[in-house]
């Protein structure tokens, strides 16, 4: 049963942290015009480096890991260590500080994400990277405020360090980072999430879309409240929005 939960779970997970920006159509604009001479909102430019580069950091770095799935950060603090909002049960289980130190597990995060607990806590390079290359400070070239200075982003970062709650789209590993780095919280991928979630609601084919699928359920399954609440409200829903 455990084994089943916890792969429903990774699934879950996986699903919900899939990198929006390479599902969304384009938007128009992705980010202000930048100088002739610097900035784009690419990252090509900033080949991963590996954990053993930490000596190329410096304190109060936003150090981005891309993974297959999703994107980690976290804030470099010196001395080969990193904060890092994760989701995290096991802080909401025990006050056994050695068993919360140790790494945090697939099976302790994916249960974190659904209780909406974690925690910012403080891993080694490598732990945070977990195998995958490191952009520095990649993000400097997508938000448009400028950065603060590197003793007062590591020392917002420290005073964090603790138990805090998690929500996928409203408090995650990014608006974690960004209110460190630039002194105001705000996620890329929610905001880019968001503005495709209007375009899908305004497409009056989405609601053509449900109503034919919600006739089918009905088909399939019968005729009942269950089936034909959802079936009226939630294409009416999306035709009113539209």
């Amino acid at each position: 049963m455990l084994d089943t939960l916890t792969f429903l779970l990774e699934k879950l997970f996986l699903l919900a942290h899939i990198k929006l920006s390479s599902l969304l159509p384009p938007l128009g604009v992705e980010c202000a015009e930048p100088p002739p001479t610097s900035k784009r909102c690419d990252r090509e430019d900033s080949p991963p480096l590996p954990a053993s580069a930490s000596h190329r950091f410096q304190r109060g770095d936003l150090l981005e890991v891309p993974r297959t799935l999703f994107t980690h950060f976290g804030i470099y603090l010196g001395d080969d260590r990193v904060a890092h909002l994760i989701p995290d049960i096991l802080p909401a289980l025990t006050a056994d500080i050695r068993q919360i130190e140790e790494m945090v597990t697939n099976t302790r995060l994916l249960v974190g994400v659904i209780a909406k607990r974690a925690s910012v806590r403080v891993d080694s390079v490598e732990d945070f990277a977990y195998g995958a290359g490191i952009l520095l400070n990649a993000m400097d070239r997508s938000v448009r405020k400028s950065p603060l200075a590197g003793e007062e982003v590591a020392l917002r970062a420290e005073r964090l360090v603790g138990t805090v709650a998690y929500s996928l789209l409203w408090n995650n590993c990014e608006h974690f980072v960004t209110y460190c780095r630039y002194g105001t919280a705000q996620s890329l991928q929610t905001d880019k999430f968001c503005e495709w979630l209007k375009l899908l609601i305004r497409d009056q084919r989405n609601a053509m879309l449900t109503a034919l699928l919600g006739l089918l359920s009905m088909a399939y399954m019968g005729i009942s409240v269950s089936t034909a609440l959802p079936a009226f409200l939630i294409p009416f829903t999306l035709w009113m929005a539209s």
